[in-house]
């Protein structure tokens, strides 16, 4: 079952402080990537910055059901 967003317990808060920390390391990544000239890092980043600041706000869910998962193949977990 996926967490909601809601959760007011000590992991959910968990949860969101880390959301909260992955989005400000993109926008770090980002600035990185941007001095690099690297356009297609600066679009992918910036994507998963957007992605991160939807789940803060409660406009996306954490995760998609895990029958609709297609899980990389080439990215350790």
């Amino acid at each position: 079952m996926a967490r909601q967003i809601g959760e007011t317990n000590g992991r959910g808060t968990r949860t969101m402080e880390n959301i909260a920390y992955i989005r400000q390391m993109l926008g770090e990544l980002r600035a990185v990537a941007e001095n690099e000239g690297a356009e297609m890092l600066c679009y992918l980043i910036e994507m998963a910055y957007v992605e991160a600041g939807d789940v803060q706000s409660g406009r996306r869910s954490l995760t998609i059901l895990n029958g609709e998962r297609n899980k990389s193949p080439r990215m350790p977990v």
